[in-house]
């Protein structure tokens, strides 16, 4: 992790209206003041508009979904006979195929074409159906299941803002680190550093990726290593992170230090890590106590653990969760 001083520079994906580009339908935007005051810090944000990329002109005719849930068709409000839905495809995989630089994505909400989830999708008559789905938005994703993609509102929640911040970071490292000149070795390195940080998201995904790289791994093709550990290593850590399962982390984290500190110190730690379990204190306040005897104490293994530090600290999206 870069120092405070020497903050990374993470290209994200974003919706252009997001970053106050009057790109609408309407001719306006949707400015986004959280990614464009702080996570600009740490991310550099690469716009598109997938509705304006392919030739819609703005202002616009709105568009929606409209027909079978699985696979509806982005069609005119007002005239049904416009349907881009194979040309937001089209770009999709333009995108794909020309931003492989990208380690996160950032989405604007309820968008038939750039809507993560609980898009509107209509019956021909007019009335809704269901939900999905952006057009751009899921061919996209179908395209690259690893790449962490977030709607912007939804990052108005602490925990699943706390959870994409996490997943680019890991990904940014997992570019730099293994993919710039990959080995075995190197996803193993990887996967020894992320241990407790894929322990707080899920348990079972840190025992099934432990014994995947232990026994079927060094059988595998390099290519299929890489694909298979990153692919499963997202998905479980899109789960999200609690109390119960940090605590057990912390937990697991003091053992460390067990020799080496007195009892005194210990029950010190103890108390901290059991007034976060209980919801009195947050995240921060045991992190903090366990940081400062780690750094006397702690093996060179435990302290480059990337959850002791997953992100910039200035962003203090611990002191919420």
């Amino acid at each position: 992790m870069e120092s405070s001083e020497q903050k990374p520079s993470i290209p994200v994906g974003i919706s252009a209206c997001l970053l106050g580009q009057k790109v609408r339908f309407d001719g306006g935007h949707k400015q986004s003041r959280y990614c464009l005051n702080v996570l600009s810090d740490c991310f550099e944000f690469i716009s598109f508009c997938p509705e304006v990329a392919i030739g819609l002109p703005i202002p616009r005719e709105p568009i929606r979904l409209v027909g079978d849930a699985d696979a509806p068709r982005v069609v005119g409000t007002k005239d049904p006979s416009m349907d881009v839905t194979d040309k937001l495809h089209a770009y999709a995989e333009e995108v794909f195929e020309s931003h492989k630089e990208l380690c996160g994505y950032v989405l604007m909400k309820g968008s038939p074409s750039c809507g993560m989830e609980r898009v509107k999708i209509y019956h021909e008559n007019g009335m809704p159906n269901i939900s999905g789905r952006g057009a751009y938005a899921a061919r996209l994703m179908d395209l690259h299941p690893a790449l962490p993609v977030e709607e912007e509102g939804r990052l108005h929640d602490p925990i699943l803002r706390e959870n994409f911040i996490t997943r680019v970071f890991v990904y940014y490292e997992w570019q730099r680190s293994v993919m710039e000149q990959p080995t075995l070795h190197k996803v193993i390195q990887f996967h020894s550093r992320h241990k407790y940080q894929l322990m707080a998201h899920s348990y079972e995904g840190y025992r099934e990726l432990g014994k995947y790289l232990a026994t079927d791994a060094p059988k595998a093709p390099l290519e299929e290593v890489l694909n298979t550990y990153i692919l499963r290593l997202m998905e479980h850590l899109t789960k999200r992170a609690n109390r119960k399962s940090h605590t057990n982390v912390l937990m697991h984290i003091m053992g460390y230090l067990k020799r080496d500190i007195d009892s005194e110190t210990k029950q010190d730690l103890l108390d901290a890590i059991d007034q976060y379990r209980t919801s009195k204190v947050n995240l921060t306040v045991p992190l903090a106590l366990l940081k400062h005897y780690l750094k006397r104490h702690g093996s060179d293994y435990i302290k480059s653990q990337a959850y002791l530090d997953p992100y910039p600290h200035e962003l203090g999206l611990r002191n919420y969760i």
